[in-house]
Protein backbone atom coordinates (compact mmCIF):
# COMPACT_ATOMS: atom_id res chain seq x y z
CA UNK A 1 0.00 0.00 0.00
CA UNK A 2 1.03 3.46 -0.35
CA UNK A 3 0.25 6.67 0.95
CA UNK A 4 -1.99 9.32 -0.91
CA UNK A 5 -0.08 12.28 -2.23
CA UNK A 6 -0.91 15.37 -1.16
CA UNK A 7 -3.67 16.61 -3.68
CA UNK A 8 -2.27 20.39 -4.68
CA UNK A 9 -5.93 21.41 -5.49
CA UNK A 10 -8.16 19.85 -2.87
CA UNK A 11 -9.49 23.12 -1.67
CA UNK A 12 -10.71 23.82 -5.29
CA UNK A 13 -13.14 20.23 -5.33
CA UNK A 14 -16.51 21.25 -4.95
CA UNK A 15 -18.15 19.55 -1.32
CA UNK A 16 -20.71 18.00 -4.05
CA UNK A 17 -17.97 15.49 -5.44
CA UNK A 18 -18.45 13.57 -2.43
CA UNK A 19 -21.57 12.54 -3.38
CA UNK A 20 -20.56 9.43 -5.45
CA UNK A 21 -18.82 7.94 -2.21
CA UNK A 22 -21.61 8.47 -0.34
CA UNK A 23 -24.04 6.96 -3.10
CA UNK A 24 -22.40 3.45 -3.09
CA UNK A 25 -21.76 3.65 0.66
CA UNK A 26 -25.60 3.79 0.28
CA UNK A 27 -26.38 1.16 -2.37
CA UNK A 28 -23.87 -1.31 -0.48
CA UNK A 29 -25.92 -0.86 2.54
CA UNK A 30 -29.76 -0.70 1.19
CA UNK A 31 -29.72 -2.54 -1.56
CA UNK A 32 -29.63 -6.21 0.33
CA UNK A 33 -32.44 -5.28 2.08
CA UNK A 34 -34.32 -3.78 -1.08
CA UNK A 35 -37.41 -5.79 -2.07
CA UNK A 36 -36.25 -8.97 -3.97
CA UNK A 37 -36.57 -7.30 -7.64
CA UNK A 38 -34.33 -4.46 -6.77
CA UNK A 39 -31.91 -6.86 -5.04
CA UNK A 40 -31.69 -8.78 -8.04
CA UNK A 41 -30.58 -6.44 -10.03
CA UNK A 42 -28.14 -5.35 -7.36
CA UNK A 43 -26.83 -8.12 -7.81
CA UNK A 44 -26.67 -8.18 -11.71
CA UNK A 45 -25.43 -4.41 -11.59
CA UNK A 46 -23.65 -3.66 -8.69
CA UNK A 47 -19.78 -4.22 -10.69
CA UNK A 48 -21.30 -0.97 -13.27
CA UNK A 49 -22.41 1.10 -10.55
CA UNK A 50 -19.23 0.67 -8.68
CA UNK A 51 -17.29 1.36 -12.18
CA UNK A 52 -19.28 3.86 -13.22
CA UNK A 53 -19.32 6.02 -9.95
CA UNK A 54 -15.78 6.17 -9.74
CA UNK A 55 -14.69 6.50 -13.54
CA UNK A 56 -16.90 9.72 -12.52
CA UNK A 57 -15.03 11.26 -10.35
CA UNK A 58 -11.89 9.91 -11.38
CA UNK A 59 -13.04 11.85 -14.83
CA UNK A 60 -13.42 14.94 -12.99
CA UNK A 61 -10.04 14.94 -11.10
CA UNK A 62 -8.28 14.72 -14.83
CA UNK A 63 -10.11 16.96 -16.19
CA UNK A 64 -10.56 20.03 -14.00
CA UNK A 65 -7.73 19.74 -11.33
CA UNK A 66 -4.34 20.99 -11.46
CA UNK A 67 -2.56 17.40 -10.25
CA UNK A 68 -5.90 15.50 -10.18
CA UNK A 69 -4.57 12.82 -13.23
CA UNK A 70 -1.38 11.98 -10.76
CA UNK A 71 -3.60 11.65 -8.06
CA UNK A 72 -5.60 9.28 -10.14
CA UNK A 73 -2.79 7.18 -11.49
CA UNK A 74 -1.73 7.05 -7.78
CA UNK A 75 -4.80 5.83 -6.55
CA UNK A 76 -4.75 3.24 -9.55
CA UNK A 77 -1.50 2.21 -8.50
CA UNK A 78 -2.82 1.94 -4.75
CA UNK A 79 -5.56 -0.37 -5.64
CA UNK A 80 -3.93 -2.67 -7.70
CA UNK A 81 -1.70 -3.44 -4.37
CA UNK A 82 -4.10 -3.77 -2.64
CA UNK A 83 -6.34 -6.20 -4.94
CA UNK A 84 -3.14 -8.01 -6.11
CA UNK A 85 -2.93 -9.07 -2.25
CA UNK A 86 -5.90 -9.44 -1.09
CA UNK A 87 -6.51 -11.77 -4.37
CA UNK A 88 -3.19 -13.73 -3.83
CA UNK A 89 -3.87 -14.46 -0.57
CA UNK A 90 -7.45 -15.30 -1.57
CA UNK A 91 -6.72 -17.72 -4.17
CA UNK A 92 -3.93 -19.48 -2.32
CA UNK A 93 -5.94 -19.49 1.06
CA UNK A 94 -8.68 -21.62 -1.16
CA UNK A 95 -6.30 -24.31 -1.98
CA UNK A 96 -5.82 -25.18 1.46
CA UNK A 97 -8.30 -27.15 3.09
CA UNK A 98 -8.72 -28.37 6.83
CA UNK A 99 -11.01 -30.82 7.49
CA UNK A 100 -12.59 -30.79 10.65
CA UNK A 101 -15.16 -33.44 12.00
CA UNK A 102 -17.56 -33.24 14.92
CA UNK A 103 -18.32 -29.87 16.37
CA UNK A 104 -16.95 -26.82 18.42
CA UNK A 105 -18.01 -25.85 21.78
CA UNK A 106 -17.75 -22.62 23.14
CA UNK A 107 -14.06 -22.86 24.75
CA UNK A 108 -12.96 -24.62 21.77
CA UNK A 109 -14.45 -21.95 19.75
CA UNK A 110 -12.75 -19.02 21.72
CA UNK A 111 -9.41 -21.11 21.63
CA UNK A 112 -9.63 -20.98 17.72
CA UNK A 113 -10.73 -17.41 17.44
CA UNK A 114 -7.27 -16.58 19.86
CA UNK A 115 -5.26 -18.66 17.44
CA UNK A 116 -6.66 -17.01 14.66
CA UNK A 117 -5.68 -13.50 16.16
CA UNK A 118 -2.05 -14.48 16.62
CA UNK A 119 -1.82 -16.10 12.86
CA UNK A 120 -3.55 -12.62 11.86
CA UNK A 121 -0.15 -10.86 12.72
CA UNK A 122 1.72 -14.01 10.69
CA UNK A 123 -0.21 -13.86 7.76
CA UNK A 124 -1.91 -10.84 7.67
CA UNK A 125 -5.31 -10.78 7.85
CA UNK A 126 -6.48 -11.23 4.71
CA UNK A 127 -4.60 -14.83 4.95
CA UNK A 128 -5.93 -15.71 8.28
CA UNK A 129 -9.31 -15.18 7.51
CA UNK A 130 -9.11 -17.01 3.56
CA UNK A 131 -7.43 -19.95 5.99
CA UNK A 132 -9.57 -20.10 8.80
CA UNK A 133 -13.08 -19.23 7.99
CA UNK A 134 -14.29 -22.34 6.09
CA UNK A 135 -13.08 -24.53 8.70
CA UNK A 136 -14.56 -22.22 11.53
CA UNK A 137 -17.81 -22.40 9.52
CA UNK A 138 -17.52 -26.45 9.48
CA UNK A 139 -16.56 -26.47 13.11
CA UNK A 140 -20.34 -25.20 14.17
CA UNK A 141 -22.02 -26.27 11.37
CA UNK A 142 -24.98 -27.96 13.14
CA UNK A 143 -25.27 -24.66 14.74
CA UNK A 144 -23.67 -22.10 13.09
CA UNK A 145 -24.97 -18.70 13.36
CA UNK A 146 -24.52 -14.97 12.60
CA UNK A 147 -22.60 -14.07 15.35
CA UNK A 148 -20.22 -16.88 14.66
CA UNK A 149 -19.15 -15.11 11.34
CA UNK A 150 -19.35 -11.58 13.07
CA UNK A 151 -16.70 -12.43 15.68
CA UNK A 152 -14.21 -14.06 13.23
CA UNK A 153 -14.19 -11.16 11.42
CA UNK A 154 -13.86 -8.63 14.55
CA UNK A 155 -10.96 -10.87 15.78
CA UNK A 156 -9.22 -12.44 12.93
CA UNK A 157 -10.22 -10.17 9.92
CA UNK A 158 -9.23 -6.95 11.94
CA UNK A 159 -8.47 -6.13 15.62
CA UNK A 160 -5.69 -9.77 16.24
CA UNK A 161 -3.56 -7.91 13.84
CA UNK A 162 -2.51 -5.03 15.46
CA UNK A 163 0.90 -6.21 16.09
CA UNK A 164 3.31 -6.34 12.97
CA UNK A 165 3.63 -4.80 9.85
CA UNK A 166 2.29 -7.78 8.12
CA UNK A 167 -0.57 -8.01 10.03
CA UNK A 168 -2.74 -5.27 7.99
CA UNK A 169 -2.26 -3.29 4.91
CA UNK A 170 -1.62 0.39 7.08
CA UNK A 171 1.13 -1.04 9.51
CA UNK A 172 2.77 -2.14 6.71
CA UNK A 173 2.77 1.22 5.27
CA UNK A 174 3.97 2.30 8.43
CA UNK A 175 6.57 0.25 8.33
CA UNK A 176 7.96 1.57 4.80
CA UNK A 177 7.96 5.02 6.83
CA UNK A 178 10.28 4.45 9.55
CA UNK A 179 8.35 2.55 11.99
CA UNK A 180 10.61 -0.26 12.89
CA UNK A 181 9.12 -3.72 12.51
CA UNK A 182 9.13 -4.91 16.04
CA UNK A 183 8.47 -1.59 17.15
CA UNK A 184 4.33 -2.25 17.24
CA UNK A 185 4.65 -5.55 18.99
CA UNK A 186 6.42 -3.41 21.87
CA UNK A 187 4.23 -1.05 22.13
CA UNK A 188 0.53 -2.21 21.35
CA UNK A 189 0.81 -6.02 23.20
CA UNK A 190 -1.01 -4.48 26.22
CA UNK A 191 -4.07 -3.19 23.96
CA UNK A 192 -4.16 -5.76 21.73
CA UNK A 193 -4.80 -8.04 24.64
CA UNK A 194 -7.12 -5.99 26.30
CA UNK A 195 -9.13 -5.37 23.15
CA UNK A 196 -8.91 -8.96 21.92
CA UNK A 197 -9.71 -10.49 25.45
CA UNK A 198 -12.60 -8.65 25.90
CA UNK A 199 -14.18 -9.59 22.19
CA UNK A 200 -13.47 -13.14 23.12
CA UNK A 201 -14.65 -13.17 26.33
CA UNK A 202 -18.06 -11.21 25.06
CA UNK A 203 -18.34 -13.87 22.36
CA UNK A 204 -17.91 -16.62 24.86
CA UNK A 205 -20.38 -15.63 26.90
CA UNK A 206 -23.00 -15.20 23.81
CA UNK A 207 -21.35 -18.70 22.66
CA UNK A 208 -22.19 -20.35 25.91
CA UNK A 209 -26.07 -18.73 25.92
CA UNK A 210 -26.62 -20.47 22.69
CA UNK A 211 -24.95 -23.80 23.47
CA UNK A 212 -26.79 -24.33 26.38
CA UNK A 213 -29.98 -24.13 23.95
CA UNK A 214 -28.87 -27.12 22.43
CA UNK A 215 -30.39 -30.09 23.34
CA UNK A 216 -28.06 -32.63 25.54
CA UNK A 217 -28.07 -35.61 22.44
CA UNK A 218 -27.04 -32.90 20.12
CA UNK A 219 -24.58 -31.32 22.91
CA UNK A 220 -22.77 -34.97 22.92
CA UNK A 221 -22.28 -35.39 19.76
CA UNK A 222 -20.77 -31.86 19.81
CA UNK A 223 -18.40 -33.16 22.48
CA UNK A 224 -17.10 -36.24 20.75
CA UNK A 225 -13.47 -36.13 19.96
CA UNK A 226 -12.60 -33.96 16.42
CA UNK A 227 -10.61 -35.29 14.16
CA UNK A 228 -8.58 -32.96 11.76
CA UNK A 229 -7.78 -33.39 8.53
CA UNK A 230 -4.92 -31.06 6.13
CA UNK A 231 -4.83 -30.66 2.44
CA UNK A 232 -2.68 -28.54 0.11
CA UNK A 233 0.26 -28.63 1.60
CA UNK A 234 1.95 -26.69 -1.56
CA UNK A 235 -0.07 -23.88 -0.53
CA UNK A 236 1.45 -23.01 2.50
CA UNK A 237 4.67 -22.64 0.90
CA UNK A 238 3.20 -19.82 -2.06
CA UNK A 239 1.63 -18.50 1.75
CA UNK A 240 5.04 -18.05 2.44
CA UNK A 241 6.16 -16.76 -0.95
CA UNK A 242 3.39 -14.23 -0.78
CA UNK A 243 4.29 -12.56 2.68
CA UNK A 244 7.76 -12.72 1.14
CA UNK A 245 7.00 -10.81 -1.81
CA UNK A 246 5.69 -7.63 0.06
CA UNK A 247 9.48 -6.98 1.19
CA UNK A 248 10.18 -6.55 -1.87
CA UNK A 249 11.33 -2.87 -3.15
CA UNK A 250 8.57 -1.00 -4.78
CA UNK A 251 10.09 -0.85 -8.51
CA UNK A 252 8.77 -1.82 -11.68
CA UNK A 253 5.42 -4.30 -9.75
CA UNK A 254 7.87 -6.69 -8.61
CA UNK A 255 6.13 -7.16 -5.13
CA UNK A 256 2.48 -7.85 -7.37
CA UNK A 257 4.62 -9.95 -9.63
CA UNK A 258 5.30 -12.42 -7.10
CA UNK A 259 1.85 -12.50 -5.43
CA UNK A 260 -0.01 -13.01 -8.49
CA UNK A 261 2.47 -15.67 -9.86
CA UNK A 262 2.12 -17.19 -6.43
CA UNK A 263 -2.08 -17.31 -6.84
CA UNK A 264 -1.43 -18.46 -10.56
CA UNK A 265 0.69 -21.29 -9.52
CA UNK A 266 -1.63 -22.45 -6.38
CA UNK A 267 -4.83 -22.79 -8.94
CA UNK A 268 -2.67 -24.70 -11.34
CA UNK A 269 -1.11 -26.92 -8.85
CA UNK A 270 -4.00 -27.42 -6.35
CA UNK A 271 -5.97 -30.79 -6.69
CA UNK A 272 -9.34 -29.81 -7.99
CA UNK A 273 -11.12 -32.13 -4.97
CA UNK A 274 -9.33 -29.55 -2.54
CA UNK A 275 -11.16 -26.70 -4.11
CA UNK A 276 -14.27 -28.87 -4.48
CA UNK A 277 -14.24 -29.24 -0.72
CA UNK A 278 -13.68 -25.75 0.28
CA UNK A 279 -16.59 -24.46 -2.06
CA UNK A 280 -14.16 -22.45 -3.81
CA UNK A 281 -15.40 -19.92 -6.64
CA UNK A 282 -14.37 -16.35 -7.62
CA UNK A 283 -17.64 -15.04 -6.51
CA UNK A 284 -16.10 -13.69 -3.58
CA UNK A 285 -12.83 -11.94 -4.56
CA UNK A 286 -15.18 -10.81 -7.64
CA UNK A 287 -17.35 -8.57 -5.47
CA UNK A 288 -14.32 -7.20 -3.13
CA UNK A 289 -12.18 -6.40 -6.29
CA UNK A 290 -15.38 -4.07 -7.93
CA UNK A 291 -16.76 -2.73 -5.12
CA UNK A 292 -13.22 -1.05 -4.10
CA UNK A 293 -12.37 -0.28 -6.96
CA UNK A 294 -15.12 2.01 -6.91
CA UNK A 295 -14.63 3.08 -3.31
CA UNK A 296 -11.11 3.57 -3.70
CA UNK A 297 -12.41 5.87 -6.52
CA UNK A 298 -14.96 7.85 -4.98
CA UNK A 299 -13.27 8.52 -2.21
CA UNK A 300 -10.81 10.63 -3.41
CA UNK A 301 -12.08 13.87 -3.05
CA UNK A 302 -13.08 13.02 1.10
CA UNK A 303 -9.37 11.91 1.43
CA UNK A 304 -8.50 14.85 -0.23
CA UNK A 305 -10.44 17.07 1.99
CA UNK A 306 -9.00 15.51 4.75
CA UNK A 307 -5.50 16.34 3.96
CA UNK A 308 -6.48 20.02 2.87
CA UNK A 309 -8.13 20.66 6.13
CA UNK A 310 -7.35 18.08 8.99
CA UNK A 311 -5.46 20.60 11.08
CA UNK A 312 -8.52 22.62 11.75
CA UNK A 313 -10.28 19.57 13.06
CA UNK A 314 -9.09 20.37 17.08
CA UNK A 315 -7.34 16.64 16.62
CA UNK A 316 -4.20 16.69 19.17
CA UNK A 317 -4.36 13.89 21.42
CA UNK A 318 -3.77 10.60 20.78
CA UNK A 319 -7.13 9.81 21.77
CA UNK A 320 -8.23 12.53 19.63
CA UNK A 321 -6.07 10.04 17.11
CA UNK A 322 -7.14 7.48 17.79
CA UNK A 323 -11.19 8.07 17.18
CA UNK A 324 -10.45 10.13 14.49
CA UNK A 325 -8.53 7.72 12.38
CA UNK A 326 -11.14 4.96 13.54
CA UNK A 327 -13.83 6.41 12.76
CA UNK A 328 -12.95 6.83 9.02
CA UNK A 329 -11.04 3.74 8.86
CA UNK A 330 -15.00 2.16 9.53
CA UNK A 331 -16.41 3.77 6.15
CA UNK A 332 -12.71 4.33 4.33
CA UNK A 333 -10.27 2.23 3.16
CA UNK A 334 -7.63 2.11 6.34
CA UNK A 335 -4.37 2.79 4.10
CA UNK A 336 -4.79 5.94 3.00
CA UNK A 337 -6.99 6.79 6.08
CA UNK A 338 -3.52 5.88 8.22
CA UNK A 339 -1.33 7.62 5.73
CA UNK A 340 -3.14 10.70 5.98
CA UNK A 341 -3.87 10.90 9.75
CA UNK A 342 -0.12 9.81 10.24
CA UNK A 343 1.54 12.84 8.41
CA UNK A 344 -1.08 15.26 10.18
CA UNK A 345 0.39 14.09 13.38
CA UNK A 346 3.84 14.52 11.57
CA UNK A 347 2.92 18.43 11.17
CA UNK A 348 4.24 18.89 14.85
CA UNK A 349 7.92 17.84 13.48
CA UNK A 350 7.86 19.17 10.83
CA UNK A 351 6.69 22.46 11.75
CA UNK A 352 9.67 25.22 12.78
CA UNK A 353 9.44 26.83 16.23
CA UNK A 354 8.70 30.31 16.61
CA UNK A 355 11.40 32.55 15.89
CA UNK A 356 13.50 29.88 14.36
CA UNK A 357 14.54 30.49 10.51
CA UNK A 358 12.88 28.23 8.16
CA UNK A 359 14.93 24.23 8.08
CA UNK A 360 14.60 22.45 5.29
CA UNK A 361 11.54 20.27 5.86
CA UNK A 362 12.54 16.47 7.34
CA UNK A 363 11.67 13.72 4.77
CA UNK A 364 8.82 11.32 5.83
CA UNK A 365 10.90 8.87 7.68
CA UNK A 366 13.38 11.45 9.49
CA UNK A 367 9.90 12.75 11.06
CA UNK A 368 8.40 9.58 11.97
CA UNK A 369 12.20 9.00 13.70
CA UNK A 370 11.49 12.17 15.37
CA UNK A 371 8.48 11.28 16.52
CA UNK A 372 9.24 7.90 17.98
CA UNK A 373 12.41 9.37 19.88
CA UNK A 374 9.89 11.53 21.83
CA UNK A 375 7.13 9.38 23.92
CA UNK A 376 4.51 12.11 23.63
CA UNK A 377 4.39 11.85 19.92
CA UNK A 378 4.85 8.51 19.76
CA UNK A 379 1.83 7.87 21.34
CA UNK A 380 0.23 9.25 18.17
CA UNK A 381 1.87 6.95 15.89
CA UNK A 382 0.70 3.94 18.22
CA UNK A 383 -3.21 6.00 18.62
CA UNK A 384 -3.19 6.32 14.63
CA UNK A 385 -2.16 2.40 13.76
CA UNK A 386 -4.57 0.61 16.37
CA UNK A 387 -7.42 3.45 15.39
CA UNK A 388 -7.33 2.17 11.54
CA UNK A 389 -6.44 -1.48 12.27
CA UNK A 390 -9.08 -1.84 15.26
CA UNK A 391 -12.23 0.51 13.65
CA UNK A 392 -11.60 -1.67 10.01
CA UNK A 393 -13.99 -4.03 12.03
CA UNK A 394 -17.24 -1.49 12.88
CA UNK A 395 -18.31 -2.36 9.40
CA UNK A 396 -18.01 -4.74 6.11
CA UNK A 397 -16.36 -2.09 4.00
CA UNK A 398 -13.62 -1.23 6.85
CA UNK A 399 -11.00 -3.66 5.84
CA UNK A 400 -10.77 -6.21 2.44
CA UNK A 401 -11.23 -9.41 4.27
CA UNK A 402 -14.56 -8.84 6.13
CA UNK A 403 -16.67 -8.46 2.97
CA UNK A 404 -14.76 -11.73 1.82
CA UNK A 405 -15.12 -13.19 5.01
CA UNK A 406 -19.11 -12.27 4.76
CA UNK A 407 -19.03 -13.73 0.68
CA UNK A 408 -17.81 -17.22 1.96
CA UNK A 409 -20.17 -17.16 4.77
CA UNK A 410 -23.52 -16.29 2.78
CA UNK A 411 -22.17 -19.34 0.26
CA UNK A 412 -22.00 -21.68 2.46
CA UNK A 413 -25.49 -20.93 3.53
CA UNK A 414 -24.82 -19.40 7.00
CA UNK A 415 -27.40 -16.08 7.37
CA UNK A 416 -25.14 -12.87 7.31
CA UNK A 417 -26.33 -9.52 8.81
CA UNK A 418 -26.79 -7.19 6.02
CA UNK A 419 -24.45 -4.16 5.92
CA UNK A 420 -27.06 -2.13 7.90
CA UNK A 421 -27.48 -5.35 10.74
CA UNK A 422 -23.63 -5.92 11.35
CA UNK A 423 -23.50 -2.11 12.47
CA UNK A 424 -26.89 -2.10 14.89
CA UNK A 425 -26.94 -5.38 15.94
CA UNK A 426 -22.93 -6.20 16.51
CA UNK A 427 -20.29 -3.41 15.75
CA UNK A 428 -22.11 -0.76 17.79
CA UNK A 429 -23.40 -2.33 21.06
CA UNK A 430 -20.81 -4.98 21.32
CA UNK A 431 -17.63 -3.96 19.78
CA UNK A 432 -17.79 0.02 19.73
CA UNK A 433 -17.72 -0.43 23.38
CA UNK A 434 -14.63 -2.51 23.96
CA UNK A 435 -12.58 -0.12 21.45
CA UNK A 436 -13.91 2.76 23.12
CA UNK A 437 -12.81 1.23 26.77
CA UNK A 438 -8.98 0.65 24.98
CA UNK A 439 -8.46 3.76 24.06
CA UNK A 440 -9.25 5.46 27.43
CA UNK A 441 -7.33 3.26 29.57
CA UNK A 442 -4.41 2.60 26.89
CA UNK A 443 -4.10 6.05 25.24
Amino acid sequence: MHALPPLAAANEIPLWLTAPFALLLLLIAAMPLAPAPLKRFWERCYAHTAITLGLAVGAYFVLRLPDGLGTVLHTAREYFSFISLIGSLFVVAGGIHLNVKGEATPRDNAAFLALGAVAANLIGTTGASMVLIRPFIRMNKIRISAYHVVFFIFVVSNCGGSLTPIGDPPLFLGYLRGVPFFWLAGQALVQWAVTVGAILAVFFLIDRRAYRRVPPRVQSRIEAPDTWRFEGGINVALLLVIIGGVFLPDRFFAREAVMLGAALASWKLTPPVVHAENHFSFGPIREVAFLFAGIFLTMMPALGYIDRHGAEFGVTKPIHYYAAAGGLSSVLDNAPTYATFLRLAEANVRADPPGEPAAPPPTEIEAVAAMRADPAQARLILAVSLGAVFFGAMTYIGNGPNFMVKSIAEGAGVRVPSFVGYIVKFSLPLLLPILLLTGFLCL
